[in-house]
């Protein structure tokens, strides 16, 4: 088979790489997804019970709705779904539209040129692919593909505790009772009366905190606190009313409330070093040689960062930092970023040394935080326009991203103080509270 009629394949079928999918099949384009789970957007079901802050229209790709509309699907309109009902209400049934084009139980474990590993230079482009595959039950086989489209995420590698980037001391032995995404904190009677940790000063920790300020409310033995590895708040209560997706600013808003109602106890400048287990507890170290009360629950949500190890064989040109195209890492970098919305990214910032080698979705980002499910669907939309050679198309920017409100970057790591500082305005005194990307339901 000639290079040119091997199919594109798609690692990931979660809501990019399904939509990649849906936008090569437009194009009548051969397409082979490979999912690692049992079902599509199996990611996104491990987060079904948390609410998202970008409301249903910013969470369905156009072209995988017109494709959608003859089986009799509608596409939802308003209000912010739970990642259940994300999957429920479109992504599973754009699943089952692609069907047979998706492979489950299928974890891609490297990707290559055939018969050239990395150093070889003499004919690489004009090579395929090689995907190699590893299925549940055992077994294992490659497949040949013009190109590869990664949408594989990060969700399978989250950060760890340690402020370092590596485990802290005792971090694996603990695992078992700390966790690295978001829980189910409508399960109350595991965090009522008791003291729970969140290490983190993204949204994820953001939403953490808010749901288990709830419990605290309405228990006051509940005792809660919220570890930030930087010396100042800085931007952790994000833009408020100045951000443009109104439930991402009202997390913070939100979660300072509970802050400032003494719900939640905030601890700055605080990196963890060590983790010590004592019983069905474990007490949290510092560098600096602080520890916290022993704690029942702690939630590690530093964040996540891209699996590069099966694509050792590549050849990708990525930012020192952010592990992310290193076209697009200044526009996405947490220590740069300025007031404004970041800039949409398509093909051309995506493009890698590696012809017809793209990343995509939230792996795109690296490490960087601030993805949003619309940005990566106006990836998928440029990069498929120039696989199918329609480059006039790849080059247009069919997407204006909202601005966040934020001013500045992270700020100086060291700085010390508590005041809320690098929101283009400041929070208000008082603001309804309206649930965004995750505050859970509790």
């Amino acid at each position: 088979m000639q290079k040119n009629e091997l199919p594109v394949v798609v690692i990931g079928a979660g809501p990019q790489g399904l939509a990649a999918a849906a936008h090569l099949v437009d194009r009548g384009q051969a397409v082979l997804v490979f999912e690692a789970g049992e079902t599509a957007a199996a990611g996104v079901s491990e987060w079904g019970h948390v609410r998202l802050f970008s409301e249903w229209g910013e969470l369905v790709d156009a072209v995988a709705a017109r494709l959608l509309e003859p089986t009799g699907w509608q596409t939802p309109t308003t209000g912010y779904p739970t990642g259940a009902q994300w999957i429920s209400g479109y992504l599973a049934p754009l699943a089952a539209l692609l069907g047979e084009h998706i492979r489950y139980d299928s974890r891609v474990v490297g990707v290559s040129r055939r018969g050239r590993d990395r150093l070889v230079d003499a004919g690489r482009a004009e090579q395929p692919f090689t995907v190699h595959v590893e299925t549940t039950d055992g077994g294992e086989y490659r497949v040949d593909a013009r190109a590869v489209i990664d949408a594989s995420g990060t969700w399978s590698t989250p950060n760890p505790a340690g402020a370092d980037g590596l485990p802290a001391i005792g971090e694996k032995t603990a695992a078992d009772l700390l966790d690295y995404r978001i829980p189910d904190y409508r399960k109350r009677t595991k965090y009522e009366g008791r003291h729970s940790v969140v290490v983190g000063s993204g949204h994820s920790a953001v939403t953490a905190v808010i749901a288990l300020g709830r419990i605290a409310r309405r228990d006051p033995a509940t005792k809660v606190t919220w570890v930030l590895r930087r010396g100042a708040v800085g931007n952790t209560f994000g833009g408020g009313v100045a951000d443009e997706l109104p439930a991402r600013g009202q997390l913070g808003i939100t979660a300072k409330e509970f802050v400032d109602a003494g719900l939640i106890d905030m601890v700055t400048g605080f990196r963890v070093e060590q983790i010590t287990r004592d019983g069905d507890q474990v007490v949290l170290t510092s560098e600096d040689g602080r520890s916290l009360a022993a704690a029942d629950h702690v939630a590690v949500l530093t964040g996540f960062r891209p699996d590069l190890s099966f694509l050792s064989e590549l050849r990708l040109e990525l930012d020192a930092t952010l592990q992310a195209p290193i076209r697009i890492a200044a526009e996405i970098d947490p220590n740069l970023h300025s007031c404004g919305s970041v800039a949409a990214t398509g093909a051309r910032d995506l493009a890698q040394p590696e012809p017809d080698f793209y990343l995509v979705g939230a792996k795109s980002y690296g490490r960087a935080p601030t993805f949003l499910a619309m940005t990566g669907y106006e990836q998928v939309r440029s990069v498929v326009a120039e696989l199918a050679g329609d480059h006039e198309a790849a080059a247009r920017v069919e997407l204006q991203l909202p601005d966040t409100g934020v001013c500045g970057g992270a700020g100086l790591f060291d700085s010390t103080g508590t005041g809320i500082g690098g929101s283009c305005c400041a929070l208000p005194e008082k603001q309804l509270i309206q649930i965004g990307r995750a505050p859970a339901s509790v």
